[in-house]
């Protein structure tokens, strides 16, 4: 049995195809294929508020694609979200409906339901319940936080804040504000707070570091990671240090993000435990489904 999991971002379009896996009474998922095309809707929809006819066209041949290779992998289910980009973009319902056609039943998220899908990946069971976490997910164009405290989740809120958004001049300074303010105003009661952080920057990241799999990343070492990275031009970023022209460019105002989070919240060190919204959609077909879940 597969399940499959579509992502519809502002930098990149991802599809994951997973196999649920049973062994006695424990059922789990592993991930099988992921495929990462990187669109960059949010070029359009942060600037020009709507989606051109050029990246329409492309977002439509890859939803066909995706569906058509879901197809040939006997996915029984899937689920397909589209997040910051599409919730800006006029025409965003316009190609919820062309998507239809292709195969592919998509839904345009908010920022909560986005947070809550990605939370679901069950990442408090990776965690000590007597301590504090700020969870940050960094997209393209949105961060979700959230807290955790005692193991239960104590509040959650996506903000307009991204590294495309930075990027393209399309982030503000009150937007700003309002995130500072709320991360003082919901980790000044706990002690200790430590980070997770999700996205494919952050994951990038923790590989630079080169740390080992389950070490946290302090803020020292992130910030000199950043500063190390910003030392170099955008074209020395891709053929020195070998990074993707796609993620050359956005892991910078990443950075920025992570760090001004963590200063705002005073934590010291991320653990990276790369997971992201798609991983929480195959747990949210999984819950569907009755099944009980652990990661593989």
């Amino acid at each position: 049995m597969r399940y499959g999991a579509i992502d519809i971002g502002s930098n990149a379009i991802r599809l994951l195809i997973a196999d649920i896996v049973e062994n006695g009474a424990v059922v789990s998922f592993k991930k099988n294929t992921l495929i990462r095309v990187p669109l960059r809707l949010g070029d359009d929809a942060f600037i020009d508020k709507a989606i051109s006819e050029r990246k329409s066209e492309d977002l439509i041949k890859a939803m066909a694609a995706f569906r058509n290779l879901m197809d040939v992998y006997k996915v029984t289910q899937y689920m397909a979200c589209a997040t910051s980009a599409m919730r800006e973009a006029t025409n965003g319902a316009e190609l919820v409906k062309k998507i239809k056609k292709v195969g592919v039943e998509l839904e345009i998220i908010d920022g909560v339901k986005e947070a809550n899908i990605i939370y679901n990946s069950h990442i408090e069971q990776q965690l000590e319940r007597k301590k504090n976490y700020l969870y940050v997910d960094v997209g393209g164009g949105s961060t979700e936080l959230s807290i955790f405290s005692n193991g239960s989740l104590k509040g959650s809120k996506s903000f307009n804040i991204g590294t495309i958004r930075i990027l393209d001049n399309q982030d503000s300074e009150e937007t700003w504000y309002e995130m500072k303010e709320w991360i003082k105003d919901h980790t000044r009661q706990y002690k200790g707070i430590i980070g997770i952080g999700t996205g494919g920057n952050i994951n990038k990241l923790y590989r630079l570091a080169e740390e080992k799999a389950t070490k946290p990343l302090s803020f020292n070492k992130l910030k000199a990671i950043y500063e190390y990275l910003n030392s170099f031009s955008l074209k020395e970023r891709i053929n020195v240090l070998g990074l993707n022209s796609d993620r050359a460019d956005v892991i910078i105002p990443a950075c920025e993000i992570f760090l001004n989070v963590m200063k705002w919240g005073g934590v010291k060190s991320i653990v990276v435990p790369r997971v992201g919204l798609v991983d929480g959609i195959i747990q949210t077909l999984i819950d569907r489904s009755n099944l009980n879940f652990s990661i593989k």
